[in-house]
């Protein structure tokens, strides 16, 4: 499985705004819509506590509308969104789009691609913090309602994620459908709540000035510099407005942004910021203290469900940034599973979803509240939102082509912010901030490994192999051939399967019909139906075919013969006539390579580990011969 770059577009989305704004609103806006569980309560009542008096009140208030509109609103919603693969978002979209603006260039080639895996890399770290840190500080909410039921809370936690885990392997169109509505009621409560409190001290709007948050920063010095910390807890979840933005398109994701999804998170906001005036001993947890009694434990109910929801968007995303990875040549094959016949994006991977589940599990019962997350909480969100500028940035200035002063300036306001929070929150990295941090390096350690072995194959492969051409016209006549069709999953052209050299040299046989077939997965999401099978006769009933997909499609071979036409296959396709012949390597370590030992064993445990091609490719298991060989890196 080869990647390769020629353009194509997706397939267009047939469904209407409204409908992809109430989706958007349901999947992409949780982790952000959950944030002000937290971002409040951790600003006052965290590590490093700042008085609450109107100057520290007005000034923390002002940082987060300010961070929201720049990061949020102008980097995210109208900047970064510009930057689509073929109408797909994300890390490894980006690392697509930057990296062809790369080419020619080795330095910035290699500069870009580490950027980029270390982006993806990071996500995984945020993938196993927030579904910990927003359903426990979701049912923390029972200690300010119900305070007999305090202990409860850690094992009603794991139970909801181990829950939550549980159903993911029956998919989530079902609870999906409920998705949008839940999350729409959740903002028009969010923004309920804070007209509320706001009305009561609606001296509260004169954050929306930015000298209060000048002020804050230049009066606190250092406190104020590790506030920024936990402030930036108000913009977790901005990534995905981008990452997500393949599933809804552009527009709906900003129109819902604008209309719903800003307002209520700052009307919530400065409601929590004129009740800590109001009342300060409320600082333990001001967003349910918002509500009044009789409203406390639907509110509870309300927000458990949200964090819910939000957690699961972030486990999808895991899902799909590893099929990313695997179509792209980062990760080895898993077992893929699709849970709808409808959705092509709803996927479930096991051994993903169990690891998750592990680590959720021990972070709940290791920082035993959302406070102490906290703390490792920002690290990976920052990191991958520099990341996100570095690589816009090229984008800017290579692809877009945009006047020098104009994205200069730009980048330069979103490094400054960007910095300004990384630093604030690299004071976690002792206190918890190592978690995501160790996470993200060991996934970048894999990635690159496998990156690098499977280059390494191939390289040698081909250089040992030489011509396939030679190899075809020299094929032995004395062998026997029998009948049906052979099919040889190769890798690029110039490869000669192992399988083919394998069962000619020691079975001594001939198919009457042989395929030498590539699977190419391009670094856009789709590739049309008219392009995704290319064949090409070499003669003596031998043919070369190449079937081409993106990266969010399943690579399903017998599926994609069957809807081919024989014109574009060269032969009339018989499904029980087909023998698939498999090459199954297995790696050598063998000190003195340039690739170092402890990494070609961890390459060999990769390959071992990886899903059969039987099963990644959805061959059937009794039309399947394997033949292997060894080999040194």
């Amino acid at each position: 499985m080869a990647p390769t770059t020629m353009p194509s577009e997706p397939d267009p989305i047939g469904r209407s705004v409204s409908a992809l704004m109430l989706g958007a609103i349901g999947i992409v806006f949780g982790d952000i819509g959950t944030s002000p569980l937290y971002t409040m309560k951790e600003t006052f009542a965290g590590p490093h506590p700042l008085p609450l008096d109107r100057a520290h009140v007005l000034g923390v208030l002002s940082l987060v509308f300010w961070s929201i509109t720049c990061i949020v609103s102008l980097k995210y919603v109208i900047v970064v969104m510009r930057a689509d693969n073929r109408g797909e978002g994300g890390s490894l979209a980006l690392l697509a789009i930057a990296a062809r603006a790369a080419e020619g260039k080795a330095k910035l080639m290699t500069l870009v691609g580490a950027l980029g895996i270390f982006a993806a890399a990071l996500f995984y770290g945020d993938s196993m913090i927030t579904p910990a840190i927003s359903v426990l500080s979701a049912v923390e909410g029972l200690k300010v309602v119900r305070p007999e039921l305090e202990d409860f809370i850690i094992p009603i936690t794991v139970l909801i994620l181990f829950g939550l885990f549980l159903i993911q392997r029956k998919g989530t169109a079902a609870v999906g459908a409920l998705f949008g509505p839940v999350m729409v009621i959740w903002f028009l409560v969010l923004a309920v709540l804070g007209i509320r409190s706001i009305a009561l001290m609606p001296g509260v709007l004169w954050a929306l000035s930015p000298h209060h948050a000048a002020l804050f920063l230049v009066n606190n010095g250092l406190n104020g510099f590790l506030a920024m910390g936990s402030v930036v807890l108000a913009v977790t979840g901005a990534e995905a407005l981008y990452s997500d933005m393949g599933h809804f398109g552009r527009l709906p994701i900003r129109l819902a942004w604008y209309l719903l999804v800003l307002p209520a998170l700052l009307l919530n906001y400065f409601g929590q910021g004129a009740l800590l005036l109001a009342r300060p001993e409320t600082v333990e947890n001001p967003f349910f203290r918002l509500a009044p009694d009789w409203a406390g434990l639907p509110l509870v109910v309300l927000a458990t469900i949200a964090t819910v929801i939000a957690s699961q968007a972030v486990i999808s995303g895991a899902f799909s940034v590893t099929r990313q990875a695997v179509q792209l040549g980062y990760l080895p094959r898993v077992s893929i599973r699709h849970t709808s016949e409808t959705e092509m994006g709803q996927i479930y991977i096991p051994i993903l979803n169990g690891a998750l589940l592990v680590m959720v599990t021990v972070l709940v019962l290791g920082f035993q509240s959302s406070s102490n997350l906290a703390a490792a909480y920002g690290v990976a969100v920052t990191g991958t939102m520099l990341i996100d500028t570095l690589l816009i940035a090229i984008v800017m200035a290579m692809v877009w082509r945009w006047p020098p002063m104009r994205w200069r300036v730009l980048v330069g306001l979103f490094l400054l912010v960007d910095l300004a929070f990384f630093l604030a929150n690299a004071v976690k990295i002792p206190h918890g901030g190592w978690f995501p941090l160790a996470v993200a390096l060991a996934v970048f350690v894999l990635l690159v490994t496998w990156k690098d072995g499977r280059d390494r194959i191939l390289a040698k492969r081909v250089e040992k192999a030489g011509s396939l051409a030679d190899y075809l016209a020299t094929l032995p006549t004395d062998i026997t051939t029998v009948p049906g069709t052979a099919i040889f999953l190769t890798g690029p052209q110039t490869d000669i399967p192992v399988s083919l050299q394998r069962n000619i040299r020691h079975n001594r046989v001939r198919h009457e019909r042989m395929v030498l077939l590539t699977v190419l997965v391009e670094d856009i999401p789709y590739v049309r139906e008219a392009r995704r099978v290319e064949s090409l006769d070499l003669g003596h009933t031998i043919f070369r075919i190449n079937l081409r997909f993106g990266y969010m499609q399943d690579t399903n071979i017998p599926k994609t013969l069957a809807n081919a036409r024989a014109d574009q296959l060269g032969f009339f396709y018989e499904p029980m006539s087909i023998t698939y012949f498999l090459s199954r390597v297995t790696i050598l370590p063998t000190p003195g390579y340039e690739m170092a030992e402890w990494r070609q064993n961890l390459f060999a445990w990769m390959v071992r580990s990886s899903t059969n091609a039987m099963e990644f490719f959805h061959l059937p298991p009794d039309r399947v011969f394997e033949l292997g060989t060894q080999v040194e890196i």
